[in-house]
Formats: structure tokens, sequence, C-alpha cells
């Protein structure tokens, strides 16, 4: 297994693990030819120096995992930097592995060679088992998470 940062080329097995579950059915448009926006996003990603994709990798060279992790630098906090995981998901038949927490190991200590002060996340709260995966990391659910929707 390795992780490393995603290639264009991994951008549709990335998109397939997103909408490889109830919730990412409902928001992931994966299809061949995956559409335009997915490739605009990751070379906005991609070209962001505070921004990280990742993909695990297994032995077949085949995509198995992924995340993003985020930096964001802020005046509090003594202008410190939060580290924030998004899109964190592993193929369904390498489940229950260990691939996700060793995917979180090394988000956690990426962001502490960055310098952040606080690794964050967030969770939709009809992912309970993800909520105990997180917990069981030390991850705790200090703040309440609002959102305000656009579309």
């Amino acid at each position: 297994m390795t992780i490393r940062r995603a290639k264009q080329e991994d951008v549709p097995a990335i998109v397939q693990l997103l909408a490889n579950d109830k919730l990412g059915r409902l928001r992931e448009d994966y299809k061949t030819p995956l559409p335009d926006t997915y490739l605009k996003a990751f070379k906005n990603i991609d070209g962001d120096i505070n921004q990280e994709l990742v993909v695990v990798i297994d032995n077949n060279e085949m995509v198995i995992g992924t995340l993003q992790l985020s930096f964001i630098q802020y005046l509090t906090y003594q202008g410190g930097i939060r580290a924030q995981i998004e899109g964190v998901r592993v193929h369904e038949n390498y489940r229950n592995k260990g691939i996700g927490k060793d995917l979180f190991e090394w988000a956690i200590g990426r962001a502490k060679e960055i310098g952040a002060h606080v690794v964050q996340l967030t969770t939709d709260k009809k992912r309970a088992s993800t909520l105990n995966f997180y917990e069981n990391l030390g991850f705790t659910a200090s703040h309440e998470g609002m959102k305000l929707h656009l579309k």
C-alpha cells in the first residue's frame, strides 16, 4: 500500500469512490466520460499549494482510498494553520483492514509537518459508524457545524 499525491489519471477512480455510498450517489455524477467539472476541480486543487488530494494505491496500482487535506491560514491562534480533512473514502473491498487508519495517520503527520495546530473534519450525522471511527482516532465533537447550501 502506498499513499501518494493524486494524478489526473486517478480522478475517475476517486470520483467512483466518492459516489459509491448512499449519500455519494445523491451528489456525485460518476459516468464515462467523466463530467469536465471534476477535471477542472482537480486542476484547481492540484495547482493550489494549500491543497493535497491523495490516493491510496494497492500492490496492483489500483486506487483503493482517497482524502483531501486543506491547509487554512487564519489570524486567530496567533496566525495559526488549520488542517481540514475532506472526501475520505476507502474502497468497499478494502474496508476494516486498517487502511483508513493509515490514511488518517498520514494526514495527521502531514499536518504536523506543515505546522498546523489542529486537524478538523466534518461528517454527515447519517454516518454513525464513521463518527465512531473518527472518535476512535482521537477526534472529538467539540463544535456544532452548520451549512448554508447555495444551490
